[in-house]
């Protein structure tokens, strides 16, 4: 479990391909806790990143792997600053956003965010949105919002507005420490809509991003993984040979990475195709039942994964090892957007509908 170790994630690159990354990656190391470090990095790192849908989506799957490989807190850092970019390209803007964006959808008992246009028909923000990540130090986000037809519509807003204002919330758990989700409340807040009133829930790239979330949840399962191959290892070297039991652990672990991260592979190269371009309001396979079934498998290879190594290496590394603590802790966390049996109703309902490929 080395602290110093910093190797990129392979989806379907060439080994050779993914050395570019290292001198990034070794950034983001040197950053890890330092949140205005690690924005700073996903603004650089968003100026070049592959776009989804593109030709490279696999490509960017690695870059995202790969950084929350190194630090699970970078990678949601990262992740949503390269979404908010994609949607903005999605819905035609092609400028590059100032500074460190987000992307904030979640919906809240007790809370709702409307949108009304002015007295000169612009749009304004009224209200609060739960789940808004490092909404103070970022400076501006991809917000979701209620129109006045009861639709949901999307919307670009700089979040350093005088209207704009963060709660920061006792942030108790040892998880993603460094970045607190809290409510913002907007008071007549301009707001530049995007898209048409559902376009950002209907576009295939709301599925695309879905995708790219479990990409970051691979790159933390690597990461693990390495850890407890890197012990053993060192255990044999140090007279300790593992047994049985922990060779078995291992070996499925190794099943669980190569079978997960060829799921990704392939999907990548369908959303490159354009074969994961359609709704999920649409007959036959579609991206959101595709995105569906990658981020239920890859939550499921993450915690039985985190499940496998804790059994094996026991309470010292938690205890006494801060990367791999954090690690643990933090993708522990992570993977709780992910909505379990939820999601699997959903998808199931899909499914009996016909959208399945089998």
């Amino acid at each position: 479990m080395s602290n110093t170790e910093s190797q990129s994630v392979r989806i379907s690159s060439e080994p050779v391909q993914l050395q570019a990354l290292e001198p990034m990656l070794e950034k983001v190391r040197e950053a890890v806790g330092d949140v205005p470090a690690l924005l700073a990095i996903a603004k650089e790192i968003g100026l070049t990143a592959p776009k989804p849908g593109e030709g490279n989506t696999a490509k960017l799957w690695e870059l995202l792997a790969s950084v929350t490989g190194v630090d699970v807190a970078a990678g949601r850092v990262l992740e949503p600053h390269l979404d908010a970019v994609a949607i903005l390209e999605q819905a035609g803007n092609h400028n590059q956003p100032e500074g460190a964006w987000g992307v904030f959808a979640a919906e809240g008992p007790g809370l709702k965010l409307e949108a009304k246009r002015d007295n000169a028909g612009n749009y304004v923000l009224n209200g609060s949105k739960p789940w808004c990540s490092l909404a103070a130090q970022l400076d501006g986000a991809v917000i979701t919002a209620h129109t006045e037809d009861n639709n949901r519509a999307a919307f670009a807003v700089h979040l350093k507005d005088p209207g704009v204002s963060c709660e920061t919330p006792p942030w108790t758990s040892r998880g993603l420490q460094e970045i607190p989700s809290g409510t913002v409340h907007f008071d007549q807040v301009p707001a530049t809509p995007i898209g048409g009133e559902n376009w950002y829930f209907k576009r295939p790239g709301f599925a695309w991003g879905g995708m790219a979330v479990a990409a970051c949840w691979l790159g933390g399962a690597v990461a693990v993984a390495r850890d407890f191959k890197t012990a053993l290892a060192k255990g044999a070297d140090n007279g300790r040979e593992p047994d049985q039991i922990a060779l078995a652990s291992l070996g499925e672990v190794d099943r669980i990475i190569t079978s997960v991260t060829g799921y990704l592979a392939q999907a990548a190269e369908r959303i490159d195709a354009g074969e994961l371009d359609s709704g999920a309001d649409t007959n036959g396979p579609s991206a959101w039942s595709e995105a569906l079934r990658i981020r239920g498998t890859v939550a499921a290879a993450v915690e039985r994964v985190q499940t496998v190594v804790t059994q094996n290496l026991g309470p010292a590394p938690l205890a006494f090892n801060e990367t791999y603590g954090k690690r643990m802790a933090d993708l522990s966390l992570y993977i709780r957007q992910h909505h379990a049996m939820r999601d699997d109703a959903q998808l199931g309902g899909l499914t009996l509908k016909g959208d399945r490929t089998w």
